[in-house]
């Protein structure tokens, strides 16, 4: 099933699908939040990790490929994981550099806690970012995200260190910028 919103598409992983994602996963830029530097990651490591699993759906996580309809290029991946039942998950979202700035990755998180909020019931979607990723900062803060867990010098970008930030939006706070979606299951997008 895909989800559509203005301009993107949010569509299930595919086979040509791991090239990107092992691209954004070994960019510095996308992943600076990484443990494993330099970042090595192979397709053949995607496709253990995305692909060949022993089962092919996990209920407490989902991965979507983000795709612009317009050229159906796949531009970045959006997630989501640790589902605790009608309660809260954590999400994740990296595009392509070129995608930066367009409002593209916004949209699709905004698809994601659609789906989290009306249709899973959940309570609370969470995200972590670092502070001196002042755009992924900014665009959390466009959808309501909030601050809510600060882990300092716990980020090594750029030759200096910056705090770990959790951000979390509540269900409420969601409708509260989506008021005609509380008693509407249908996607305001599509």
């Amino acid at each position: 099933m895909a989800l559509d919103g203005p301009e993107i598409r949010l569509r299930e992983l595919g086979e040509d699908d791991l090239p990107l994602i092992a691209d954004l996963r070994n960019d510095l830029d996308t992943q600076a939040w990484s443990r494993t530097l330099p970042p090595d990651y192979t397709v053949e490591m995607m496709r253990k990790r995305y692909w060949d699993r022993d089962f092919s759906h996990k209920p407490d996580s989902a991965m979507f490929i983000i795709e612009e309809k317009d050229s159906d290029e796949a531009i970045g991946f959006v997630s989501y994981t640790d589902l605790k039942d009608r309660h809260e998950a954590t999400l994740g979202v990296v595009v392509a550099q070129r995608w930066w700035g367009s409002g593209l990755a916004i949209q699709a998180v905004d698809l994601v806690l659609w789906m989290l909020f009306v249709r899973m019931g959940l309570r609370v979607a969470r995200l972590w970012t670092d502070s001196s990723n002042v755009r992924a900062v900014g665009a959390a803060r466009k959808l309501g995200f909030q601050p809510s867990v600060r882990l300092r010098n716990s980020v090594f970008r750029e030759g200096a260190y910056a705090e770990g930030l959790m951000m979390d939006v509540l269900r409420e706070e969601w409708f509260a910028a989506h008021p005609a979606m509380e008693n509407n299951q249908e996607m305001p997008w599509g």
